[in-house]
């Protein structure tokens, strides 16, 4: 039976009724599981209209759910393979010098992308950005001293400072509108690729682990660290094509709040973390690293995507 199916009944009263379901064959980095891991990771945010509430910690399906976890974070460990002797500050240097000739997305959609492939790199990402910052806040619990204040305080811009017009989801929300795009909260679940559910699948596992909260705070950190440089030549991309104000005011807010970000997460977040818990800093590694595996997995799929003149979408949108 699939999730989706599942979620359609009542959660069961039966305290240790199992959800079976055969994943001996199942790809981990496939749109079936995604799909299915999205779905039941869902459940901790904002829920489904219809779906009985019982079902966020209903055992059975967090039973199917931690099986899907492992195979999605065995063929992550397995691609990232040994973290070897760099420290996590290091790792973070290195993020730090880009190509100036670089050959993803944001290099494309600046040079030579089209607007209808903007739309299509807009619809991708509306599965994290219509929910920025919420899959991170799970760690701050886990936080404590400098490293939980300076997280709180990225966080806080990230949620528009106090102002609901400022939060970056909805910021994101007027880009999507002013692009002529469903600005409606997971409207496009069943358009978007396998690889962009992993992007969002890996934060919200990382953040709803404690044990994975150094992970958290590596992937944390890759965020805010890439995104001023990537926004940059988004903002140079949308300028090319004339897109309307809304959709340059999400990025050029990130080009400027994610540079002063970057170096309150590096030395703030990432290093006080490190100096109260040493045993976390191979897994703070593992986060970023993890982080550039999913980015480059979903950059590589638009990429071919559009070199051979198809969608990268699923399904066509309006």
């Amino acid at each position: 039976m699939s999730v989706v199916d599942l979620l359609a009944e009542r959660a069961p009263l039966r305290y240790l009724a199992k959800v079976e379901t055969s994943l001996a064959d199942a790809d981990p980095a496939g749109i079936d599981l995604h799909l299915a891991l999205y779905v039941c990771y869902e459940l901790h945010y904002r829920g489904f209209r219809g779906v009985d509430s019982g079902w966020e910690w209903n055992p059975g399906l967090i039973y199917l759910r931690s099986q899907l976890e492992d195979l999605f974070l065995s063929d992550v460990r397995r691609q990232v393979g040994e973290i070897g002797e760099v420290s996590a500050l290091e790792e973070l240097e290195k993020l730090c010098v880009e190509p100036v000739n670089g050959d993803g997305p944001s290099y494309y959609l600046r040079d030579e992308g089209t607007w209808e492939q903007m739309r299509e790199y807009f619809t991708h990402r509306s599965l994290y950005h219509l929910k920025e910052g919420d899959p991170h806040a799970w760690a701050i619990p886990r936080l404590t001293g400098q490293a939980k204040a300076s997280f709180v305080a990225v966080e806080f811009d990230e949620f528009g400072a106090g102002k609901g017009t400022r939060l970056h989801q909805q910021l994101f929300a007027d880009l999507m509108e002013a692009a002529g795009l469903d600005a409606t909260y997971l409207s496009y679940l069943n358009h978007v690729s396998a690889e962009a559910l992993a992007v969002v699948n890996l934060m919200s596992m990382f953040g709803l682990h404690r044990r994975l909260r150094g992970c958290a705070v590596g992937h944390f950190a890759a965020t805010e660290v890439t995104s001023p440089p990537g926004s940059r030549r988004m903002v140079q991309a949308l300028e090319r094509m004339g897109a309307p104000i809304e959709c340059r005011a999400f990025y050029a807010e990130h080009v400027e709040a994610d540079a002063v970000h970057e170096q309150v997460v590096r030395t703030d977040v990432v290093g006080d973390l490190v100096s109260r818990e040493p045993d976390l800093d191979a897994d703070v590694v593992f986060g970023i690293r993890a982080f550039d595996l999913v980015e480059n997995r979903l950059a590589d799929h638009l990429m071919r995507s559009w070199r051979a003149g198809e969608s990268s979408l699923r399904r066509e949108i309006d």
